[in-house]
């Protein structure tokens, strides 16, 4: 890729953010158009400008203009604005990537749940369901099986005695598999090519897609399965529910890894710089105000929040680290 002079992509910047505030005229139109053909790099950091806003057109709220708006309030240069975020389009490919392939399923499921959102429910049958953030799922009760299919996100369950004079099984289908509720209260979260299921109560049979791996997991073990493998089951986890409190346990877990898992309760981009990943981090950390755990860590670690917009925060080392 070439290089494009700071000072051409600020002025492209400059021109996006006016262009789409509403007061643009015809002679803007008309000195935009020659402002791009004055060079290739014009050219080419006009393209790059509209490709950046974009691609942030795909997170929710149409956030792009608002943030150079808001960086304009804050006293930041919109030049460093858009470099700031060309910069996080270029450190996370992959979430973008997640916003654009997201499924049709999600948008048109029985049951959704947004960015930061959760859910308690209960099915006609008097199953409670606990739907965590970004979660989608289908409802699909017949005369001979219960049944739900998880599309994205996790569900806490906790099944009801079936009130059909003909007891029907209560399955959960996700891509992995089915999982089959044995009189129980378990949970079931999508993580990439795996389902991770935690069993509270009860039991839960897993079985893989193929159906050639299955395996019962009894109370107070979980484990997880792919299209190809049920894995062994380990001790259950404390931490794999808290969220139903609103809370994130950690026990001595990377920071990369918590920065993640609080990314999912909220939107916009939270990263975490390379320097910091593996300090380890030990506590509880409320999911309904991510803000407030932000601060916690920078109270309580060498690091410092960069922030352009609460949409855009990097946790850093600080200045002394």
């Amino acid at each position: 890729m070439n290089r494009i002079d700071p000072q051409i992509l600020g002025e492209a910047a400059d021109w996006l953010v006016h262009l789409h505030s509403g007061s643009a005229t015809e002679d803007d139109q008309r000195a935009i158009q020659l402002w791009r053909n004055r060079s290739p790099q014009h050219a080419q950091a006009w393209a790059r400008a509209e490709s950046i806003l974009g691609d942030f057109r795909n997170l929710p709220g149409s956030l792009a203009l608002q943030t150079l708006e808001s960086a304009k309030r804050k006293g930041i240069g919109r030049r460093q604005a858009i470099a700031r975020l060309g910069m996080l389009l270029l450190a996370a490919p992959v979430a973008w990537a997640a916003w654009r392939q997201l499924p049709w399923q999600d948008w048109s499921a029985d049951l959704r749940t947004a960015t930061g959102e959760q859910k308690d429910l209960h099915l006609p049958d008097g199953t409670r369901l606990q739907l965590n953030t970004a979660s989608a799922l289908d409802v699909a009760f017949d005369a001979t099986r219960r049944r739900l299919r998880l599309f994205s996100g996790e569900v806490l369950i906790t099944t009801a005695k079936d009130p059909s004079p003909t007891p029907r099984p209560f399955l959960v289908e996700t891509p992995q598999g089915i999982a089959q509720a044995l009189g129980t209260r378990f949970s079931l979260r999508l993580d990439g090519e795996r389902c991770r299921v935690a069993v509270m109560e009860g039991a839960v049979r897993i079985s893989n897609s193929g159906h050639s791996d299955s395996q019962v997991i009894e109370a107070g073990r979980q484990a997880a399965f792919d299209r190809e493998h049920v894995l062994p089951s380990t001790a259950l986890d404390p931490a794999a529910t808290a969220w139903e409190t609103g809370m994130l346990l950690a026990q001595d877990m990377r920071l990369a890894d918590l920065v993640d898992e609080l990314g999912r309760y909220r939107p916009g981009v939270l990263r975490c710089h390379p320097r910091i990943a593996d300090i380890r981090v030990s506590g509880a950390f409320p999911l309904r105000d991510t803000d407030a755990s932000l601060r916690l860590l920078q109270d309580t670690l060498p690091i410092a929040l960069s922030s352009l917009t609460r949409y855009w925060v990097t946790l850093e080392p600080a200045a002394s680290a």
